[in-house]
């Protein structure tokens, strides 16, 4: 085999490799928070109800849980690569978010069910009309 066919056919792999990497996993918060250890360290895909507040940029399963302060009923969210654009037009919202799940990192004091870092993706939900 030739010296640019083995280049072509490594490339080829690499870049088959890092797109199988990078794809998350969909996976609900409720799955998340029940079987932390199944998801830990990995790439997931998640949908809830975002706050982006001082000490308490959080992901919930729903708007009440944020309303009555159920934080064990969301993931901490590491915001600190996201564009502020981006975070500031998740707040208050439904949303799509991708990053790395991690059971161990639970936020401000400890008070979520673990955390989501190394978001590359955040972006509100639409409603089902």
């Amino acid at each position: 085999m030739s010296i640019m066919k083995r280049r072509s056919a490594l490339a080829g792999l690499l870049l088959f490799a890092s797109i199988a990497i990078a794809e998350p996993i969909d996976v609900s918060l409720i799955t998340l928070i029940a079987k932390p250890a199944d998801f830990d360290g990995k790439q997931v895909r998640v949908k809830g109800f975002a706050r982006v507040e001082f000490e308490g940029n959080a992901i919930y399963l729903h708007r009440d849980d944020y309303l009555y302060g159920i934080t064990k009923n969301g993931l901490w969210l590491d915001l600190e690569m996201v564009p502020s654009k981006a975070a500031a037009g998740a707040d208050k919202r439904y949303v799509l978010i991708e990053g790395v799940f991690s059971m161990e990192e639970q936020g401000h004091f400890g008070l979520w069910s673990g955390s989501i870092k190394q978001i590359t993706r955040i972006q509100p939900w639409p409603a089902r009309r």
